[in-house]
């Protein structure tokens, strides 16, 4: 009934978005099992998180939305790499406790203005499956922004028709629709499908919005200065936009709004990220894992310290920590922070 849809609902709002978005280091249990919408593509045992576990034994997951290693040995050591903080992923050698030198994924990241990278090596030889799934599944995220991501003014509409993403179903396509982001109001359609809801002008079809419906926090019918108005507020990752539309004839508002909350409620309960991939045959999950823990009679106080040293080790630069003393530089003509041997201070404005 009524009160099973309002849990669901209140469910839905409160799944949180960090998952493709952020680094998290030895995260709890619950963190690491998935999320609504959130899909295991492969599952791999016999991999080393050579940076931060050297000589550790561990599981690499790849699910549709993040990368996560957990230790074999102590579920708690664990990483969760969302695919939206990956700069890049490559192959090349790195050094291993248990298998000396050989073929390892490398992970770039960006994360709240740090630079941390990760280094998969798998202990059995001659298995380049994590390459190769990694690097697909990322490239699939990474083409599918606009089921996630909001999108302003961009190529969505093609001679009035929506260019439609891979299985994105179009539901309804509603005209007499005014965008009052202007003074005056522009008038232009709607189209509702299972993953956003798209506007764009009759006059000018670049002027456009793609609002998927992840990024919507509260639709809702509210007074305007052009009268009821329907409006949509989008989240804080995507800007905290504040978009209102007026529908003409003004009897059709109450019938929109019932249409596109319906829309919104089922895709919370079911979310599609869009990130297409080929199932292969998987190694089971961390519910194996489960088993055989025992619960330690010691009680971990997570500190401030512990957590920034996890930090530490996956600096991309290794000399990040500690800081290096500074010194006079006549080129800038300020104190600095001495360079690395054979980097000049020409040399770091050029990558700018």
């Amino acid at each position: 009934g009524g009160g099973v849809a309002a849990m669901a609902a209140a469910a839905a709002q409160a799944d949180p978005m960090w998952y493709d978005r952020e680094i998290r280091f030895d995260v709890k249990f619950d963190q690491l099992e998935l999320r609504r919408g959130e899909v295991l593509i492969d599952s791999m045992r016999s991999i080393e998180d050579t940076k931060g576990n050297n000589g550790e034994n561990g599981e690499l997951q790849v699910t549709n939305l993040r990368l996560l290693w957990i230790s074999t040995t102590n579920l708690k050591t664990n990483l969760s790499v969302g695919y939206n903080a990956v700069v890049n992923i490559n192959i090349r050698t790195a050094n291993s406790r248990s298998r000396g030198s050989s073929q390892a994924l490398y992970v770039l990241t960006k994360f709240n203005g740090s630079r941390f990278e990760f280094i998969f090596t798998n202990l059995v030889r001659d298995s380049p499956r994590l390459f190769t799934t990694v690097q697909a599944v990322f490239r699939a995220y990474d083409t599918s922004k606009l089921y996630r991501e909001l999108k302003l003014r961009g190529a969505v509409i093609a001679q009035k028709e929506l260019i439609q993403l891979p299985k994105e179903q179009i539901f309804n396509r509603i005209s007499g629709i005014w965008n009052l982001s202007a003074d005056q109001g522009n008038l232009g359609t709607f189209f509702f499908t299972n993953v956003r809801v798209v506007w764009h002008a009759n006059l000018a079809e670049n002027f456009n919005v793609s609002i998927p419906y992840i990024q919507i926090k509260t639709i809702r019918i509210r007074d305007s200065k052009f009268g009821p108005a329907l409006v949509i507020d989008t989240s804080a990752r995507s800007g905290s936009y504040v978009l209102g539309f007026r529908v003409d004839p003004s009897e059709k508002l109450a019938v929109v709004h019932k249409e596109i909350k319906a829309l919104y409620d089922t895709y919370y309960n079911n979310p599609i990220f869009g990130v297409s991939f080929t199932v292969q045959e998987t190694a089971p999950g961390i519910q194996d894992l489960k088993v055989p823990m025992q619960q330690d009679d010691v009680e971990i106080v997570d500190t401030a310290e512990s957590s920034h040293d996890a930090l530490a080790a996956y600096y991309a630069d290794s000399s990040k920590l500690p800081d290096r003393e500074p010194e006079f530089n006549s080129y800038l003509g300020l104190a600095v922070e001495p360079l690395k041997e054979g980097v000049t201070i020409q040399q770091l404005w050029s990558v700018l």
